[in-house]
């Protein structure tokens, strides 16, 4: 879908110095730091409201993995799977709707749905669901854009439909604008340096303007 995470572009310029140089340098920083409380994204809430077991905690508060040879190859074999297996597609030409979230069943989904079935398989392979964090983002285009966000002993790692590899998440060309609670994943944190009025106008924002982009 092209419609932009629009709120958060502005506030992204006005934060971009602020991201690019975080309390350790950008090159070396492992872990991304929350900065408040944030409204979920739009497609999100429906999605929980139509298939809420997806979107249920397994009450683990201890939920960074170690990252261990086999755990890496886990997020390395699963990263690439899904981006081979689903053809990217916006939702707007599938779904004829502006934003929609869903487990695909047509092998082609936009990049939350790349998040969601990356999640649900590294689910299955025992990965607590507090390290595997959806996260929205500005791609390199200034475009909104979905990743999964795998926490991680060696760091917050990233799952990327745009990208087979996996990165660190301080080593993509992102600005990383919220994702999801740890302890919680129905309470979605910032990202972004905001004040607090801003993050109250956050809640009230249309829902269009929480849309990411289909593309890898």
């Amino acid at each position: 879908m092209r419609t932009l995470v629009m709120l958060f572009v502005a506030m992204a310029s006005m934060a971009t110095s602020a991201m690019a140089t975080p309390s350790l340098s950008r090159d070396v920083a492992k872990f991304a730091r929350v900065q408040g409380k944030s409204a979920p994204p739009y497609g999100y809430v429906q999605f929980c409201v139509s298939r809420p077991r997806y979107c249920k905690g397994d009450g683990k508060t201890s939920s960074r993995v170690m990252a261990t040879a086999s755990r890496l190859s886990e997020l390395n074999i699963v990263n690439r799977q899904v981006n081979q297996e689903i053809k990217p597609v916006e939702d707007r030409d599938q779904y004829g709707v502006e934003e929609y979230w869903t487990i695909p069943t047509t092998g082609m989904g936009d990049c939350e749905e790349y998040v969601l079935v990356k999640r649900q398989r590294l689910i299955s392979r025992d990965w607590p669901t507090g390290s595997l964090l959806i996260t929205v983002v500005l791609d390199e285009n200034r475009q909104g854009h979905a990743v999964l966000t795998a926490r991680t002993s060696a760091g917050d790692l990233i799952l990327d439909n745009k990208h087979d590899d996996i990165r660190l998440w301080s080593k993509t060309p992102y600005t990383y604008l919220m994702r999801q609670s740890y302890l919680n994943p129905n309470v979605w944190l910032s990202l972004t340096p905001m004040s607090e009025n801003r993050r109250k106008a956050t809640a009230g924002t249309d829902a269009n303007s929480w849309s990411v982009r289909a593309e890898r």
